[in-house]
């Protein structure tokens, strides 16, 4: 089979100006493990996860601020319309910027993913009402297309026995994102209150007490934007049918092209995707593992508002009483923690279970800890910490265990002609639910608030029930028929 593959590469033609020959070119010339490629793609999607959910610790807290909720349990409400306000933006544009990657490139892409967090992060952290934030955060999902490119990126730029680790770095730093994110907003909102020897209550960041890590994490994608214009670009731009790649609009439209010429594509071809004139939308492998992907997405946005509402909130309504930077203690330590167990031992059990039963375990043990957290908030001082810290670094590790083993089986499901595409098809199906996720969970902890006497489930342990019933749905679907997998010839 090997063999079989490197005939047709030899006798490949390379243009002489064009950027995706010259990467091949690269990838021919370095056999290595490319670590200065993995640093660059981690770098980028860590900048483009850390203000997704960096909100999060500081926005019961801003929304107070804004004075738009009439009562304290409406705060979660409002909470979770600023918090879906991003994923509803990226879920309108991902197929878009899909397609605008396969066309111009997917470098311009990244560019302008990074800048647009450099401008629309920091303007956030300047809102002075409820709609300024809204329409920020809108704004920065929407112009902020580039995930689904950097996948395919991270799949072009390595040879073919480094396209797992490259794809492995993508899921990794998003997770590791997503929880460092959270930490930093939990550190350094209002540090005129928590460190007032450094910032004054007359400064800028004691009239804007959101503004800082907003203003880091904005620093921080001005550097990678810099960086981004070192990228060599993957995407071939010549006319030769033999090593062009094939239109990712044409693949979401089913249209008909010429693919007699993709030896090592038709090589490859499973039963489900016998050639490239199969719409991806008709693909059961691809769509079954995004649905599946959405699911468990829907419930880890939801969780990640929630826990976070749920820690600031007052005791009387089951929360824990927390201050940001009690927040953000908890999420760093759990950050460090997914980063060793992502690094060290994760890919070991992928290897020996497989990503569909690493996912299918993750996702039951979930839902039990979850169901816990009820029951911690009867707890307090050192014992609440240590029980606390435990239970998050659990979480965390499951959670990004099953969406990394969904990950893998997504960019199974398709050759890489479609992998742009196919990754603007997930972006969008995956905003939609993450924007629902916020939205709901914040509606939900207010009405959970308000229910602090009921007989059935009373307060928040109505919450992590209902969060627990997402996730169980998502564990029957890892289930035969529903979830398929390609047949790997």
């Amino acid at each position: 089979m090997a063999q079989e593959h490197r005939e047709p590469l030899l006798k490949k033609k390379y243009h002489k100006n064009c950027p995706g020959c010259k990467v091949d070119q690269m990838k021919e010339l370095q056999p290595g493990v490319p670590f200065r490629k993995l640093v660059s793609i981690w770098i980028v999607v860590l900048c483009t996860a850390l203000p997704i959910s960096s909100l999060f610790p500081f926005l019961y807290f801003m929304i107070k601020d804004f004075n738009i909720a009439k009562r304290e349990e409406d705060i979660g409400s409002y909470a979770g319309y600023v918090g879906s306000a991003f994923m509803l933006g990226r879920a309108l544009t991902s197929v878009v910027w899909g397609i605008i990657a396969d066309r111009y490139g997917r470098k311009p892409v990244i560019i302008i993913g990074t800048i647009t967090v450099v401008i629309f992060n920091t303007l956030f952290g300047l809102s002075v009402n409820f709609w300024m934030a809204v329409i920020t955060r809108f704004l920065l999902g929407s112009l902020n297309g580039l995930l689904g490119p950097i996948k395919a990126y991270a799949v072009e730029i390595f040879r073919d026995e480094h396209q797992a680790l490259g794809l492995s770095t993508v899921s990794t730093s998003w997770g590791i994102g997503l929880i460092i994110g959270p930490a930093l907003g939990g550190f350094l909102a209002q540090p005129a209150e928590k460190y007032p020897n450094i910032f004054s209550k007359d400064s800028l960041f004691g009239r804007f007490p959101y503004f800082l890590p907003c203003l880091v994490i904005s620093l921080f994608a001005l550097v990678v934007t810099v960086a981004t214009f070192w990228l060599p670009e993957t995407l071939h731009k010549h006319n030769d049918t033999d090593s062009s790649c094939d239109d990712s609009y044409d693949a979401l439209e089913a249209a008909s092209h010429e693919s007699s010429t993709k030896e090592i594509t038709e090589e490859d071809e499973g039963r489900e995707s016998t050639n490239s004139k199969q719409s991806l939308l008709k693909n059961w492998p691809l769509m079954s593992s995004i649905i599946v992907y959405c699911v468990f997405s829907l419930h880890d946005m939801a969780y990640t508002e929630i826990f976070s509402l749920w820690a600031v909130s007052p005791r009387k309504y089951g929360g824990l009483s927390y201050s940001t930077e009690n927040v953000g203690e908890v999420l760093a330590v759990s950050g460090f923690s997914l980063l060793v167990f992502q690094l060290s031992v994760f890919p070991s059990i992928e290897r020996i279970l497989g990503p569909v039963m690493v996912a299918r375990i993750a996702s039951v043990l979930s839902i039990p800890l979850l169901q816990s957290y009820s029951c911690i908030a009867m707890l307090s001082g050192l014992t609440l910490s240590l029980v606390l810290n435990c239970a998050s670094i659990m979480k965390n590790v499951l959670s990004v265990s099953i969406i990394t083993g969904l990950f893998i089986l997504q960019n199974r499901a398709v050759d890489q002609h479609q992998r742009g595409a196919a990754n603007g098809i997930a972006m969008t199906l995956m905003s939609l639910f993450k924007a629902a996720g916020p939205a709901g969970g914040g509606a939900l902890f207010s009405w959970a608030e308000k229910r602090q006497d009921a007989s059935f489930l009373p307060g928040t342990q109505m919450v992590f029930f209902v969060l627990n019933m997402v996730e169980a749905v998502g564990v029957l679907m890892t289930f035969k028929p529903f979830l398929a997998q390609r047949h790997q010839q």
